[in-house]
Order: structure tokens, then C-alpha cells, then sequence
């Protein structure tokens, strides 16, 4: 097997699912922020602030979970079945939310049930994608490279405050885009919010931090071993960095600055993660090269990603800079 085509495909799955989190993280935070107003014109512009692209921002989604079928099935084959559940209910959220987007503007003035379905649907989507992460982090019960654990592995302390942690970080992309792309009463409440999640999502990227080493000794062992942290140190040092003047843009009258900073937390998180979990793409037992696909299935797909992906990349950067 060529060596390199599984580290090609996990960074291509990886680019895809980190733009996925931060592309559809902000409108799904959008929605989690619903409840702060009751005020229709507010709503209104909450959502009209992300009405241009919060459709296309899936496709993400969707190239990440296919490429992770075509690349690495046997993969596939295992994390399907250990997150039927939070996967599942991910989806049904995804549809609802996406249908209360459509629904909303023609059932009014009688639409305060897709308001709810909206802010529902992506709270339960977010907290979904929380749960399967947090089960990633502590490892899947593999046996003959089948999934041998039980339907509800998944459902431990530690997953259940990551599900709270990604809430909390995309209300808090949600309320930093508000900031930057909408004005007055909607902006104001959303720059005083920011701070608030900022604080959360900084506590929880600590506490997961000092909880996934202590737990998982294979997490320990590449972060504190002596040569490892001399080259990592700098990704939590910088993850401050980044909050530190994230708060700072907040405290000013900055519209963009506290966007940017915010994604550039979830980056340096989601980097951090790759880093403990590399190469193992079922944790803690089979790697990139254990469940990858055959070396002519991987070209083959590939050739078509070479010309979908400068597409997509193409289709994302016209419509945002349209609509700037």
C-alpha cells in the first residue's frame, strides 16, 4: 500500500470536517442564540445575516462523511455503528433546522413553531456533534476490527460535556458573526454574549485539555513526553493568545477581529485534537494505514476530489464575498 494516500485522505477528511465546524458553526450558533430575543425584527435579521450561506456551508459535511466511506470504510463500518444514535439524531435536527429556515418566512405570522423547530433542531445538532466528538476522543471498543461495545458507549460524562462545550463555542461563532455582520440592538447583545461564551469555551477547552492526558495515557504520552513538548507547546500557548485578544476586540468597537480570533480558537482546538488522536483514526487501536481502502479505490476517488474540491472551494469563497 502506498504509504501516503491514507495521510493524504485524513488531511482531506480533516480540512473538511474543520471547515464544516467553523462554516456551519456560526449559523447553527445563530439559532442557539434565537432564545435571547423575542423581538420578530431582530429574528429577522439574526437570520437574514446567514441567509446566503447557510445551505452551502453542509457540503462540508457531506465531502467528509463520503470521503471517510470511499477512503476508509472499514473505518466507516465501525464509527457508524458506535454513534447510531447521536449520528441519527444529528440528521433529524440538521433536517428540521434546515425545513424551519425555509418554513419560517411563509408561515408568518403564525411561525412560532418553526422558530422553535429552528432553535431546537440546532441545539440538538450541535449537542449531537459534541457527543460523537467526545466519544471519538475516548475511544471505540473494536474487536476483529468490528465495533464490539454497546449502543450507549458514547453516552459518559466526558461526552456529555463536550456536547455542552460545542454548544457553548458555536453560540459563541454565532455571536461574534452577529457582531461582525449585523448593527445595533442585535450586535450590542451579541458583543455582551461573546464574552460571556468566550469565558465557557475557553473553561472547557481546559478542562478537556487536563482530562483527555489523565485518562488516556497514550493522549499523556504525546503531549508531556520531553521531545514532543518542545514542538507542541506553542498550539496551547497560541490558543490563549487568541482569546486573550479575542476578549480585548470585544471590549472595543472591533466588528471582525472577534470573529476571526474565534475561529482561529476552533482551528487551534481542532488541531490539538488531530495531534493527540494521530494516527489513529479509530481510537485508541487502528490507524490511517489499518482501515484504509485499496490503493486504486483511493486514485480513483481522487481524481474526481481534484476537480470538486477547487468547485466547492471556488462556490464557498464566491458567495461569501458576494454577499459580504
Amino acid at each position: 500500500m502506498e504509504w501516503y494516500l491514507p495521510v493524504i485522505w485524513a488531511g482531506l477528511i480533516g480540512t473538511a470536517v474543520m471547515l464544516y465546524v467553523v462554516l456551519d458553526g456560526f449559523d447553527l450558533g445563530i439559532a442557539i442564540l434565537f432564545p435571547t430575543t423575542r423581538d420578530e425584527g431582530e429574528r429577522d435579521q439574526m437570520m437574514n445575516s446567514v441567509a446566503p450561506f447557510w445551505d452551502g456551508n453542509e457540503t462540508w459535511l457531506v465531502l467528509g462523511g463520503g470521503g471517510l466511506f470511499v477512503a476508509f470504510p472499514a473505518a466507516y463500518g465501525i464509527i457508524m455503528p458506535a454513534f447510531y444514535l447521536p449520528v441519527t439524531l444529528m440528521l433529524l435536527a440538521l433536517i428540521f433546522r434546515g425545513v424551519a429556515f425555509e418554513f419560517r418566512w411563509v408561515a408568518k405570522p403564525k411561525h412560532r413553531v418553526w422558530d422553535l423547530a429552528f432553535w431546537l433542531g440546532s441545539t440538538l445538532a450541535a449537542f449531537s456533534q459534541g457527543l460523537i466528538l467526545g466519544g471519538m476522543i475516548q475511544g471505540i471498543t473494536v474487536a476483529n476490527r468490528q465495533f464490539a461495545g454497546g449502543p450507549f458507549d458514547w453516552l459518559t460524562p466526558f461526552t456529555l460535556m463536550c456536547g455542552l462545550g460545542v454548544v457553548i463555542g458555536y453560540a459563541l461563532l454565532g455571536a461574534t458573526w452577529l457582531v461582525y455582520k449585523t448593527e445595533g440592538p442585535v450586535a450590542e447583545r451579541a458583543r455582551t454574549q461573546a464574552k460571556s461564551l468566550l469565558l465557557g469555551l475557553l473553561f472547557f477547552a481546559v478542562v478537556v485539555s487536563l482530562w483527555t492526558p489523565y485518562a488516556h495515557p497514550r493522549i499523556a504520552e504525546r503531549w508531556f513526553t520531553l521531545g514532543n513538548l518542545v514542538f507542541l507547546w506553542p498550539f496551547p500557548l497560541l490558543t490563549a493568545l487568541c482569546g486573550f485578544f479575542a476578549w480585548k476586540r470585544l471590549h472595543g468597537k472591533h466588528e471582525f477581529t472577534p470573529f476571526a480570533f474565534t475561529v482561529a480558537i476552533f482551528v487551534l482546538c481542532f488541531l490539538g485534537l488531530a495531534i493527540s488522536n494521530y494516527p489513529y483514526l479509530v481510537p485508541p487501536s487502528l490507524t490511517i494505514w489499518d482501515v484504509a481502502a485499496a490503493p486504486s479505490s483511493q486514485i480513483f476517488v481522487a481524481l474526481g476530489v481534484i476537480f470538486l474540491l477547487p468547485m466547492i472551494l471556488f462556490y464557498t469563497a464566491f458567495v461569501y464575498w458576494t454577499f459580504r
